[in-house]
This record gives structure tokens, sequence and C-alpha cells, in this order.
């Protein structure tokens, strides 16, 4: 019996399988951890990884064990202290180990079991349960990278993409198309022969003839090649497109006097939350920023969360303005819209009911899901009122109310669950 032993280098993904069992395992511990990490956190920083605690006492292994009682041998390693008859003084209590820390309260002296998720992990953990409803398109777009296809078979190619069941499909054919003349005048020869043979003929000039014929034309049959060069076939690949999907999304946000910084650090956070939700499920997003008080504009992120302006509100600018610039420069049919309205509710009282007809009849049809939030309002406003007729008929269409930072992840988590059919 031989032993194999791989002394190979291992490559830096050695432990891939391991860690995979290990987050399988404790996925339920993993999940609770990175709620508490989310807690203690800002939503600025969860494009990095995150540290993780588990009780050292859940990461028992099982093992096999004697059990009680019964009759046994055991060899105990020898000591300088102890003889045969002497008595051990009972250990401190306290549970610790010496170690110079404190104790544990309920004197088990287990120190927490500490790794460190990557940045896809804690992502997959931190959207477990979510789901961006009714993805359902589109086109993709276009090339940023290619992969190698199956496009048919060639007669000219590697000899190691050589097909063999086509190969002598292709050879079978052609036996059969050049034998085909050659086996039916055979045919017709040994019918012909046979007539001569039942009248007795057999020993006339035309029964010898016959014979000649016979063996000339199995000599021509038989020196139809089994298989020709011409018969090979290979497997053909090509290079194709690989598409990669994309989406724009629009943050839209009330800047007027009534939006304080306090208001803006809310939005600030649900924006990003979203963004970082959104680039799990596309390669490519486009962000829009437009922001709105009587007037619409769109802006960069840095104008678009240091700015404040004085005055009223009019939501129907935004909503407007995005609409324009979804038919300028986003068809449709090749990206994802998705949309997040950030505002205090406070809006003219003729302005709302425009609002709910862009919002029904313009931006809806266009977009995938669109949420708004309203930020620290105890009372309805005039424009929730009317988004509410929305969200009761559109199913692309959510709506949340924040009041303070701990509720920005609730609230994302309600508008982005999964959708029971």
């Amino acid at each position: 019996m031989s032993q194999l032993v791989d002394r190979r280098l291992s490559g830096k993904n050695r432990s891939a399988v391991n860690r995979q069992r290990f987050l399988r395992r404790f996925k339920v511990q993993i999940r609770e951890a990175v709620k508490q990490a989310v807690s203690s956190r800002k939503v600025a920083d969860l494009a990095r990884g995150e540290k993780i605690s588990i009780p050292a006492k859940g990461m028992s292994e099982p093992a096999f064990h004697h059990g009680p009682g019964g009759r046994r041998n055991i060899v105990h390693p020898g000591n300088r202290e102890f003889v045969r008859g002497d008595k051990a003084d009972r250990p401190p209590s306290g549970g610790g180990g010496g170690g110079g820390g404190s104790a544990s309260e309920d004197a088990e002296g287990m120190d927490d079991f500490v790794f460190e998720l990557s940045r896809e992990e804690f992502m997959d953990y931190f959207f477990q349960d979510l789901a961006l409803p009714d993805m359902v398109k589109k086109q993709l777009a276009a090339v940023p990278e290619v992969k190698r296809t199956r496009a048919g078979f060639v007669s000219q190619g590697n000899p190691s993409s050589l097909h063999v069941v086509r190969s002598m499909k292709q050879a079978i054919g052609r036996r059969m198309a050049m034998s085909s003349s050659p086996r039916e005048a055979l045919r017709e020869a040994e019918e012909a022969l046979q007539q001569l043979l039942d009248q007795g003929r057999d020993a006339s000039p035309e029964a010898d003839a016959l014979r000649e014929e016979i063996v000339s034309l199995k000599a021509r049959i038989a020196a139809v090649p089994f298989i020709d060069t011409w018969d090979l076939r290979y497997a053909n690949r090509v290079d194709k497109p690989t598409p990669s999907s994309q989406a724009a999304m629009f943050c839209l946000m009330d800047v007027s006097g009534s939006m304080d910084e306090n208001r803006k650090n809310i939005a600030k956070r649900f924006f990003m939350l979203l963004y970082l939700f959104l680039t799990k499920s596309y390669e490519r997003i486009d962000l829009v920023f437009i922001r709105h008080h009587t007037t619409a504009k769109e802006v960069d992120e840095e104008d678009f969360f240091s700015s404040r302006e004085s005055g009223g509100t009019v939501v129907s600018s935004a909503l407007v303005l995005m609409r324009d610039i979804i038919r300028e420069r986003y068809p449709t049919a090749n990206w994802n819209i998705y949309a997040a309205q950030a505002s205090d509710g406070d809006n003219w009282e003729n302005d709302s009911p425009r609002c709910r007809e862009l919002l029904v009849q313009d931006i809806l049809p266009l977009a995938q899901y669109f949420a708004y939030v309203e930020i620290e309002t105890e009372q309805p406003q005039s424009l929730w009122r009317e988004y509410a007729q929305v969200s009761a008929a559109s199913r692309r269409f959510a709506m949340q109310r924040i009041l303070t930072l701990e509720d920005i992840y609730p609230v994302f988590r309600e508008l982005f669950r999964k959708k029971v059919a």
C-alpha cells in the first residue's frame, strides 16, 4: 500500500472549502453578529468587511469518546510534584485560566472566536433576505468582455477539437453516396444471374459475364475508403460578447429650508444603502442626483448633499426633470431604472396631485421601482396622502417613514423585502 503526500504550495484560496463549510454551519450566529455590526457602524462604511465574533462555547466540534462505566487502562504523563497517594488541591474558583484577565459571569472563562468576513460575504449576509422587486428586464448592455462559445463545426481545426461522432456521420453519408450506384447495379446483376441459374443456364456466356460484373462491382464498392480527410469535422468556437446588466439610480431630495442637516444625513445614508444593494445585482450603475426646492436641477454628489436653499417646495419639478432625463439618456429597453426620493413631506397643496399624476402616468411605466421615504415627520403631509394612493395601485411604488437614524435599515428592509407570490 502506497501513500502519496502532496507537498505543492497551496494558493491563496487553500482553505476556501473549509471556510464555506464554517459559514454554512454557523450561519445563524453570523447573521446575528452582522445585525449587531450594522447597528454600530455608519452606512457609508458598509462597503468594507467586518470582524465577527462568535462565543467559543458554540465552536466545539463533535467527537467520539468513551462513555461512563467499564474498565479502562489509561497511561497518564508523569510529573515531578506528586507521587501515588498524594491529594491534589482544588483549583481556585472563578473560572480564570491564569491569564490575568477578568473572569466571566458564568465562570466558564472562554474567549470569543473572532474572524473576518470579506466584503462580499458581509454583503451577502447583510442583504440575504432582500430582493429587488419586479426585476424582469431588460435588454442587457453590451460589451465589456467576451467568452468562447460553440458555433457549429468546421472542416479544418485543431486535432484536440476533433468531433468523432460528427466525423463518423459524415463518413457514413459519403460512403452511402459514393456506393449507391454500384450497389444498385450489383443488386440488378445478382437478380439477373439468379434468373439464369433458375433456367439452368449457369454455364452460359451471359452467366459468366454477370459473374465478372458482380466481382467488379464488389471490388468497386470495397474501394470506397471507410473514412477520408474530407469527412473530418472539428468543433468550432468563436468569441461572443458577454453582456453586462446596467441600471440607472435616481436620487431625488428636497433641499428647501425645511430640510436641515440631520434630515439630509439620514437621506444620504439611505441613498448609500440603496446603491450598495443595487451593486449586488448590476455590474454598471449610473447615479443621477436631482435636488429641488421650487425648481429642480441635476447636480453632482457633493452639491447634492451640501447645498441648502431657502423658500418653498415644488416636488413635481424633480419628477418632470427625472422623466426628461430618462427619455433622453436612459432608454427603458436597455436600462433598469430605480429611483429613491427623500423629503420631509412639505409641498405646495396644489402640486401634490400633480406629483401623483406624474408618477402614475410618466415615471412608474418607465421605472423598475420607486421608493419614497419621508424623514422626521409625525403627521402625514399632503404629499404623503397623494403618494399613498399610488402605493395602493402599483407594486412598483413603496413608501415608508424614517424618524431616526436607527430606522434607516428597518425601513430599507421593509421597502425591499421579498414579495410573496
